[in-house]
């Protein structure tokens, strides 16, 4: 029960904002349910090792409480409650309300968690479709607005889609293994030689995954969603459900399909590529500056897809500080847009020609800004610099030279598009509006990523080793089924 703390202050306290939607409670649950994650250590430990703790039955095996889910879910809670942080300064500084933002925040997060500690099909669907119900939600969530309707809807179909596509291939598992927990998949995989059933079942439950995670071509929702959602729900959709997708995929390629990697190495490997490639093209014309940040989305996922692909465990940790990086950069990146507001308190629309002339009126945030479009093109000695590196530098180590030179041909075509919002920002003129003081606590936030961002280079070991020691867990295999599944008794 302890080791569910976490979600169960966030479900709890999700109740409690619905009746009075206090934005301050929600934020102290996130803390709270971050505390608790960190402070598990033994018990997380215990769990995931198999022992005594877990004699519960089913119920209990279909999470694992290790370094690999702490590690997520300490990210996952964290980018929650700045994202909640973020929205609350927006709000406030806007004169709007959005009473049940607060609650579907707290109860995507608490779906996040389960996502990361699943380690059963069924466990992974639940967790996922309570993240997925409160996502359709959000995007959708100002009624006023025409294209925000129209993002929560295609988001909804396109995402309906998905979770019928990871269905599908759940059933097709579930029938040729008789189980749906990874380690019994995993023994059945390795038993009879990796039948074309079951691999038919996975490209169907990766399809469902990939949607959730941006990846080309199961990508064609970003754009609108992100275009049409208010900002602050963009910036969530960008950071924390992106960490929960790429943990759980993780958990699915190295949990119960370890044995198939020769199978689908190939295929992430390809979603990868593409997505690079398609994030790298088709962000140069946008005009847009929330439209562009999606291709930007696509791409980073890209690479994190490289190094989930590369089979080792130097590839995975690079992954997981790539991903981590990137949630910080792009926190930073929505802070700077959330700040921007002209002085009758009216938001700035998502024209990237509204930045022109920001270094004059605004010129700390205009060196934020710029420096995490910096950091995101990948330029030294910037944390996106070292992101890239020790990705590629796995993928080299695994003989994909070839792979990890087209990713930097890549990149140096998508710095484009990053260079060009610097370009508007300190180079062309304008007639920018005049602009009001930069809310206090965004304006924290910003600086607060920039620095990390800047000064990260100092040491980034401490971090991967972090990432390192959860890689190591991750590629340890599933903990083993206790008890049977509930599905087991059925004909």
């Amino acid at each position: 029960m302890l080791a569910f703390l976490p979600e169960i202050i966030l479900f709890v306290s999700a109740f409690g904002a619905s009746l009075r939607s206090l934005f301050l409670l929600s934020a102290a649950a996130l803390a709270a349910a971050l505390v608790a994650t960190l402070l598990a250590v033994g018990v997380s430990d215990s769990m995931s090792a198999g022992g005594a703790s877990m004699d519960a039955g089913w119920g209990m095996s279909a999470f694992v409480f290790d370094l690999f889910a702490r590690g997520f879910k300490a990210a996952i809670f964290l980018a929650c409650l700045l994202a909640l942080v973020m929205a609350y300064a927006f709000l406030r500084a806007h004169n709007l309300s959005l009473p049940e933002y607060p609650v579907l925040v707290l109860l995507a997060a608490t779906g996040m968690g389960i996502m990361v500690a699943a380690q059963d099909l069924l466990a992974l669907y639940l967790g996922l479709e309570l993240q997925s119900l409160s996502l359709y939600v959000l995007a959708a969530i100002r009624r006023d607005s025409a294209r925000g309707s129209e993002a929560g809807i295609k988001y909804f179909v396109l995402g309906a889609l998905a979770s019928g596509f990871l269905l599908y291939g759940a059933s097709l598992l579930y029938g040729l293994s008789g189980s749906t927990h990874f380690a019994a998949i995993a023994a059945y995989a390795q038993a009879e030689g990796q039948p074309l059933g079951l691999i038919f079942g996975l490209v169907f439950v990766l399809a469902g995954l990939a949607f959730k995670l941006s990846a080309v071509p199961f990508h064609m929702w970003t754009p609108d969603v992100y275009d049409g959602a208010p900002t602050p729900v963009t910036g969530f959709f960008a950071v924390a459900p992106k960490l929960a997708a790429a943990a759980l995929l993780a958990r699915l390629l190295y949990g119960g399909f370890a044995e198939a990697q020769d199978l689908w190495q190939q295929v992430i490997l390809f979603l990868g590529l593409c997505s690079i490639a398609l994030g790298a093209a088709a962000a140069i014309g946008q005009t847009r500056i929330k439209r562009l940040l999606a291709y930007s989305s696509i791409g980073n996922m890209g690479f994190v897809l490289l190094g989930l692909a590369s089979g080792t465990q130097a590839g995975v940790s690079a992954a997981i500080f790539y991903l981590w990086l990137y949630a910080l950069m792009t926190i930073g990146v929505f802070a700077c847009l959330l700040a921007l507001r002209d002085d009758e308190g009216n938001g700035l629309d998502d024209k990237m020609t509204q930045l022109t002339g920001l270094s004059e009126r605004q010129p700390l945030l205009a060196f934020c800004l710029a420096l995490f479009m910096f950091s995101l093109a990948g330029l030294p000695p910037l944390a996106g610099f070292f992101a890239k590196f020790f990705l590629l530098r796995a993928l080299v180590d695994v003989g994909l030279v070839w792979l990890a030179v087209l990713a930097i041909v890549l990149s140096v075509v998508a710095a484009v598009y990053y260079l060009k919002v610097v370009r508007i920002v300190y180079l062309d003129k304008g007639t920018m509006p005049a602009l009001a003081p930069v809310p206090r606590l965004l304006g924290g936030m910003a600086g607060a990523s920039a620095l990390v961002v800047l000064l990260l280079f100092l040491a980034p070991a401490w971090l991967l080793g972090w990432t390192d020691a959860m890689a190591a867990v991750l590629l340890a295999g599933p903990s083993p089924l206790v008890g049977e599944s509930p599905l087991a008794a059925l004909p």
